[in-house]
């Protein structure tokens, strides 16, 4: 009864992710004008903002099931933190992927040590060792306890990233949502909040299936 209720549940919210992703590239590449002075190359600014605040979201969610990890020792908690790690990871993977490819026609560089790139660089290898730290513990147990902690230290990250463009002088574009700068066009914008929500569902989506898949092997661990 209780699979095929997560059944039902799970192509529930990959029918609205598809239909969100879908509406997103339909925006995207069809209603959204383009870009004035960067060209049809800003169109990715709405993947490379989109997973930028995904791996945020992520991120986060390690930070909070880490604490509540660490204080009722509840495994499915270090679970929950570490399928967020890895998607995180990934979402953060697509931001230094996507940033350069934006930025080399505009910059006419493909990388520069700007402080938000730098940051975000830190961030990513901060949860790369996020996933990798449990092999080097002496059992599973201290190994979860070490990610939590790492995971809760590495977080403080997260606000150094977003406020670095306020903090120094950078390259970097400032928020594109500043209304004293004229903000985006309305159609930029409605584009870029379905992208954001499309990218969403997707990160609820994959974190249901990869805890999932987590409690499976454990089950099969502790049977066997």
């Amino acid at each position: 009864m209780v699979n095929k209720y997560f059944y039902r549940t799970y192509l529930f919210l990959l029918g609205i992710t598809f239909l969100m992703i879908e509406a997103s590239l339909y925006y995207i590449f069809i209603l959204a004008p383009v870009e004035e002075t960067m060209g049809i190359i800003q169109k990715i600014f709405y993947f490379h903002v989109a997973s930028a605040w995904l791996s945020f979201f992520a991120f986060f969610v390690v930070f909070v099931s880490s604490i509540i990890f660490l204080w009722k020792k509840e495994k499915i908690w270090d679970i929950i933190a570490r399928s967020s790690a890895e998607i995180g990871l990934i979402f953060c993977t697509i931001v230094l992927i996507t940033g350069p490819i934006w930025a080399r026609p505009i910059w006419n560089a493909w990388w520069s040590w700007d402080a938000r790139l730098t940051t975000t660089l830190i961030l990513w290898m901060i949860y790369m060792a996020y996933i990798f730290i449990r092999p080097f513990t002496e059992n599973e147990i201290k190994g979860a306890k070490a990610a939590a902690v790492f995971g809760i230290i590495g977080f403080l990250d997260v606000p150094i990233v977003y406020m670095s463009i306020r903090w120094w002088r950078t390259i970097h574009p400032q928020a594109v949502l500043n209304s004293k700068s004229g903000g985006l066009d309305p159609v930029m914008l409605k584009t870029l909040f379905i992208s954001i929500i499309g990218f969403t569902f997707l990160y609820l989506l994959v974190i249901i299936l990869n805890v999932s898949i987590y409690l499976v092997k454990d089950e099969i661990e502790n049977r066997s």
